[in-house]
């Protein structure tokens, strides 16, 4: 089972279907697996989802349509993808991050995020900053600028899953990325800014762990 194309890459992506049986391991079969998606019983990101293949990626929520069950999928413990639980109230809100953005015709600008969503506003905001927009409207509700004393998860590599303070932004040289030193308890650690989250001004604004 592969990942169709859409908002999420492959290498950073698992297939609804996968995620229904291997992870969350509510069924045994990739065939109980297409029954329970084609019946409309899972919604993702707060929208009735019935593509097997369909990619669940960082940050993206689930929820199981008959009991309103409800993960959101996070970096934890080195890995890239782990469901954590989540309430009623948190499935309906996400945090994602710029990517690009793009001045359209009136002159607001287009904001491109992690996960393929875009959303029209206002106000300005930099790329690599997030936001908590709202499930399934694709409103804004906050925004969390990626700067000193922001807290940030780490999104990728052997620390992944780890939530730290940014202690300060460092410009990209010649062959080295922009990166962001973290720290987390008594341990420090550079990292390129492509794999640190901001998830809230000095705590994280939603659940991520």
């Amino acid at each position: 089972l592969k990942v169709h194309p859409g908002p999420h890459s492959k290498s950073t992506a698992y297939p609804l279907g996968v995620v229904l049986r291997d992870i969350l391991k509510v069924c045994r079969t990739m065939r109980e697996a297409k029954k329970i998606i084609t019946t409309k019983k899972i919604k993702v990101d707060g929208r009735v989802c019935t593509d097997i293949n369909y990619g669940i990626g960082l940050m993206d929520v689930l929820e199981f349509v008959p009991t309103g069950e409800a993960y959101r999928f996070v970096a934890k413990d080195s890995d890239i993808l782990t469901p954590i639980g989540i309430s009623s109230e948190e499935k309906t809100s996400k945090i994602v991050k710029i990517k690009n953005k793009v001045i359209i015709k009136g002159g607001s600008l287009q904001y491109g995020f992690h996960d393929g969503k875009t959303i029209t506003a206002g106000q300005k905001m930099n790329v690599g900053d997030s936001c908590i927009i709202s499930l399934p409207e694709l409103k804004i509700l906050s925004h969390i600028k990626f700067e000193k004393g922001c807290s940030a998860l780490v999104t990728k590599g052997e620390n992944a899953g780890v939530i730290g303070q940014v202690e300060s932004i460092r410009d990209g040289v010649f062959s080295l990325p922009k990166r962001a030193l973290l720290s987390h308890g008594d341990k420090s650690m550079e990292l390129p800014v492509e794999i640190v989250l901001a998830v809230g001004s000095e705590h994280p604004a939603i659940k991520v762990t």
